[in-house]
């Protein structure tokens, strides 16, 4: 399941991260790749444990917890911290998959990589090239979105940034950890989810479908969820 998190910042909000991030310090982004990964990186990233890493962030990290496809998509129990990084011209990400653990730097805590996420921070027309391009049993995907909004995937996905040809393209990447490990129960749920939202204004909450369909989706939250 590929799912658009449409607007999760909004343009004034994006304009003032990259004020910030256009005067940030970065360095050669196969610092933080691994073994597979890091013959195939070539690309810019701001130090993990910076200052203006650490409030971008926890800037991130609150605009998902009040997005609602977000929550619904990703029922998420643990989140990586998310990281910045910039492709300039003849930069790219070779085809690879992510990690399956992640290990938050300066703690013992470790992130089960159920589901990767890149925020865009660019505007399309910024940059050419550039594409994330995420594979899966349909073919090949090619993602290119407005910025502030994410793209939220599979992390088991073989996926990569195409070499960009012209301008800069900057986003915001993130792995996190569900309560539901499986990625067709997860599926599911996030249906179930989407179908009590629409349905609810329209028949209201005490309707008897609503309810049955609210009383199905928490059964399984129950059953499926580790918290």
């Amino acid at each position: 399941m590929i799912i658009r998190i449409q607007k999760l910042l909004t343009k004034s909000a994006v304009d003032q991260l990259r004020i910030h991030l256009d005067q940030a310090q970065w360095e050669d982004g196969r610092a933080t790749a691994g073994t597979q990964a890091k013959d195939q990186k070539r690309n810019q990233q701001i130090p993990q444990q910076s200052e203006i890493a650490q409030q971008i962030g926890d800037f991130i990290l609150t605009a998902l917890s009040q997005h609602p496809t977000f929550i619904a998509a990703a029922l998420p129990l643990k989140i990586y911290p998310p990281m910045l990084n910039r492709y300039e011209q003849g930069e790219t990400y070779g085809l690879h998959v992510d990690n399956a653990i992640r290990i938050v730097p300066g703690t013992p805590v470790r992130v089960r990589t159920d589901l990767s996420a890149t925020l865009f921070l660019s505007e399309p027309d910024e940059y050419q090239g550039g594409e994330l391009q995420i594979e899966d049993n349909y073919g090949t995907h090619n993602v290119k979105l407005a910025a502030g909004d994410m793209i939220l995937y599979p992390s088991t996905r073989l996926h990569q940034v195409t070499p960009v040809t012209q301008g800069c393209r900057t986003s915001a990447f993130l792995w996190l950890q569900s309560m539901v490990r499986s990625h067709e129960q997860r599926e599911i749920l996030f249906d179930l989810d989407q179908s009590i939202q629409s349905l609810t204004p329209i028949h209201g909450h005490e309707h008897p479908d609503v309810m049955r369909l609210t009383t199905t989706y928490h059964r399984l939250i129950r059953q499926w969820c580790d918290t």
